[in-house]
């Protein structure tokens, strides 16, 4: 099975949902051919300018932190009320569930198998280890203060070192801000820094999400942008359900495409991490993409996506081939 996929079925692990808001309570459904219990889900509102809402089932639902914004953990009694089998519950909220808004969900199952993992933990102020239970490196690591306003602080395989940060709420580009933050990754445990200001502070509540990454599953790597409309082809073993990606040597927005609010070819229809705007098509700025049965490529010379040096994260659709030696279809 390793020498093509670890996971023949990806909806297990990870799906996309759109739907359009009713302004009542909604308990929606995924829409996989299997069931899928969510245990992280990033929501936001594509018709408007609502902020990201993230719930997850390990700090409760009802209790949201939006990738965009650096402020506390918030309770939202009317946002995500609850986790389904197969899906969850939005209340009445306009950040989740405004009459006659589009709205799309990012959803992830905690798995060892799949590669992610959740903690939560108290600063401290001295350097110390975070245990995790994925059993393997993690490669791309999201960490939030919960209890004070402060940024999103990221850790990718492809920094340099692991004091390089970029923060998920900004447009800034690698930097080595907070040398201390994050010290060492390892298959058991995160080493976060004495002084470390971004994950560590004394007195304060942290949130960790934490991937490792699987073949044919998921992928965190970096490529180089040609400045090219043929532009530069990523391998990644799978047909990509969706993908992030940020330029690392300059000031770009953090760019999200996937397979539901483009079911074709070219993927123009973004959304930003950083930022609370509205879905926004290509308009000719040249950030597109195709997302291919092994990969994806850029289709673009925009600077935000294929001019200059680049991060990337994306979870699979469809496996390139799966365990029996069947091969994806393109899309």
């Amino acid at each position: 099975m390793a020498a093509y996929t670890t996971i023949d079925n990806p909806e297990l692990y990870f799906q996309v949902k759109t739907w359009t808001g009713t302004g009542s309570s909604n308990a929606l459904t995924l829409d996989g051919d299997e069931d899928m219990q969510p245990d992280y889900v990033m929501i936001k509102q594509r018709s408007g300018t609502q902020q990201w809402n993230g719930y997850d089932d390990l700090r409760g639902v009802q209790k949201y932190l939006g990738w965009n914004t650096n402020i506390v953990e918030n309770t939202q009694a009317q946002g995500l009320t609850a986790f389904g089998s197969d899906g969850f519950t939005v209340g009445t909220d306009d950040m989740v569930n405004k009459s006659s808004s589009t709205y799309v969900a990012f959803c992830w199952k905690e798995s060892a198998t799949a590669g992610f993992d959740m903690i939560t933990y108290s600063g401290t102020g001295s350097a110390k280890n975070e245990s995790h239970s994925l059993s393997a490196t993690p490669h791309w690591i999201v960490t939030k203060c919960r209890s004070d306003a402060q940024s999103w602080a990221t850790h990718h395989r492809s920094y340099s070192a692991t004091e390089k940060v970029l923060y998920l709420d900004n447009t800034n580009a690698l930097a080595s801000t907070d040398p201390d933050w994050l010290t060492a990754v390892s298959s058991s445990t995160i080493s976060l820094g004495g002084s470390g200001s971004d994950a560590n502070v004394s007195g304060r509540t942290y949130v960790a999400y934490l991937w490792s990454e699987k073949q044919g599953f998921s992928k965190f790597g970096s490529y180089t942008g040609n400045g090219n409309n043929d532009g530069t082809f990523v391998y990644t073993g799978f047909r990509p359900a969706w993908g992030m990606f940020k330029r690392t040597d300059n000031t770009a927005d953090w760019y999200i495409y996937d397979n539901k609010r483009n079911t074709f070819n070219v993927l123009d229809d973004r959304l930003e991490a950083n930022e609370n705007g509205a879905e926004t098509a290509d308009g000719g700025d040249g950030n597109t993409v195709d997302f291919l049965s092994n990969g994806f490529k850029l289709r673009g010379s925009g600077g935000s996506m294929n001019d200059g040096t680049f991060i990337y994260m994306a979870f699979a659709e469809a496996p390139f081939v799966n365990s029996n030696g069947v091969p994806a279809n393109a899309r």
